[in-house]
């Protein structure tokens, strides 16, 4: 249940939320950065050959030497 209150908030508690809410972006912005690097790293190690070799359609594999 929300009850109204009868005091606006004071100005520490503006200073208090706002810190919270730049730490909360500084920890999210690291985070985003990390998961980006590691998405990039795992694209660099996989070969392009063993991606573009096979189709797999209905079930069976098909070469793709066969296709064009």
């Amino acid at each position: 249940m929300t009850r109204e209150r009868s005091r606006p908030k004071s100005f520490w508690r503006k200073i208090e939320r706002w810190m919270v809410g730049v730490v909360m972006a500084m920890i999210a912005f690291v985070l985003e950065k990390m998961v980006l690097r590691s998405v990039r790293k795992a694209g660099k190690t996989e070969s392009k050959e063993a991606l573009h070799t096979t189709l797999t359609s209905k079930g069976g594999e098909v070469d793709l030497t066969d296709v064009r």
